[in-house]
């Protein structure tokens, strides 16, 4: 479909079936891909100022090629877009535009913006359909895949949203050399997820091979359709996360709390820090409960810390937060069931699995001593 897609990624999902598109310089080859699956459709384009200037000319140009004069809608780049406020900017702004329910949203960014103009796309005109075109390592590996979508409140993060699968993702490895250090290493994270779940081969791999990830070479795209298979797999198998796709949250029960604990403050925290301190604090946890050698911990810690990720609660600036504050957090997390505590822990290096019904108190303690 187009020149330069180095893989491309199936997520089976019958009618609703998706291809992930992977390769270098690809963001050029959008209106030729918009133009195949959408030959008489418009677009909207939601993105972010900080994207706007990198990357939407590229996406502009390639959509006005093939005939597609795309409505731009630019949000304030951070997490607080991703809320009521911004929703309804967001939303009002596609009805601004006139586009019909057939037309077509871009979301053009990161896991914010992805996550948000999917819940825009899957809300107005009671549905529109919508594609991804993640910029950031982060969204292109996972929030791009699935059809997770929706915002945040202050009572937590994502706990306003929808599942709505976007039809088509493409993953231009190219832009990802517009990040800056720090927001590759956050969307590493994960990466690094995917073999701590159930597939120590791959995390073994990432230890030898994290730098040509970094440095763009082909362990770049290996990397990308590695993490996007196995989120395809399991999203194929569980898409509305009944069961084994709460697997894919290791490390956001305790990663969310941080991050609400820090209200959403990037000079803080970012959510794939948040996500590599909450799966040490899993593998920490685990170990605390005599599920894991506290040599695996140690392990991962070294992963961490190698390509140069947070992996302690003190690493974060500023005041630590109160215990009381993370659990009034964790007790909101999407994966409570009836007021029991689930967490996703581990038996070993990549044997994660769901444990329902966790004590609080445990909990409690175990976050006392971390932060004591």
């Amino acid at each position: 479909m187009i020149d330069g897609v180095k893989r491309t990624v199936r997520v089976d999902l019958g009618e609703r079936s998706y291809d992930i598109l992977i390769g270098r310089s690809i963001l050029s080859g959008l209106g030729e891909a918009f133009k195949t699956l959408f030959p008489s459709s418009e677009a909207v384009i939601i993105t972010d100022s900080n994207v706007a200037g990198l990357h939407l000319d590229t996406a502009e140009a390639s959509l006005r090629e093939v005939g597609v004069d795309p409505y731009v809608i630019v949000m304030e780049p951070g997490e607080k877009s991703k809320s009521y406020k911004g929703l309804m900017k967001a939303a009002d702004a596609v009805l601004d535009s006139k586009l019909e329910r057939g037309d077509i949203v871009i979301a053009l960014g990161g896991g914010v913006i992805g996550d948000l103009a999917g819940f825009v796309a899957g809300i107005v005109r009671r549905g529109m359909r919508f594609i991804q075109v993640p910029t950031t390592l982060l969204s292109q590996v996972d929030s791009s895949v699935g059809g997770k979508t929706g915002i945040n409140t202050s009572h937590g993060k994502n706990l306003i949203g929808l599942f709505n699968q976007p039809h088509l993702v493409l993953a231009d490895t190219a832009v990802l050399d517009t990040l800056t250090p720090r927001d590759f290493k956050a969307g590493y994270a994960e990466v690094a997820k995917y073999g701590l779940i159930n597939d120590p081969d791959f995390f073994e791999w990432l230890e030898r091979h994290w730098q040509g990830i970094f440095d763009g070479g082909p362990e770049r795209e290996e990397a990308i359709a590695r993490s996007c298979q196995a989120k395809a797999d399991v999203v194929a198998a569980d898409e509305k996360e009944a069961d084994q796709r709460a697997l894919l949250n290791l490390g956001h029960t305790f990663g969310h709390a941080l991050e609400g604990m820090a209200e959403y403050d990037a000079e803080r925290i970012v959510h794939g820090e948040g996500v590599a301190i909450g799966m040490v604090l899993a593998h920490e946890f685990s170990s605390r409960l005599g599920l894991c050698d506290a040599a695996v911990t140690d392990r991962v810690v070294a992963h961490l810390q190698a390509v140069g990720l947070p992996t302690h609660i003190r690493d974060i600036p500023g005041q630590l937060p109160k215990v009381d504050l993370l659990m009034d957090y964790i007790a909101q997390d999407k994966k409570v069931s009836r007021g029991n505590l689930n967490f996703i822990l581990t038996r070993g290096l990549g044997q994660s699995f769901v444990e329902k019904g966790v004590e609080p108190a445990a909990v409690r303690a175990f976050l006392e001593e971390k932060l004591g």
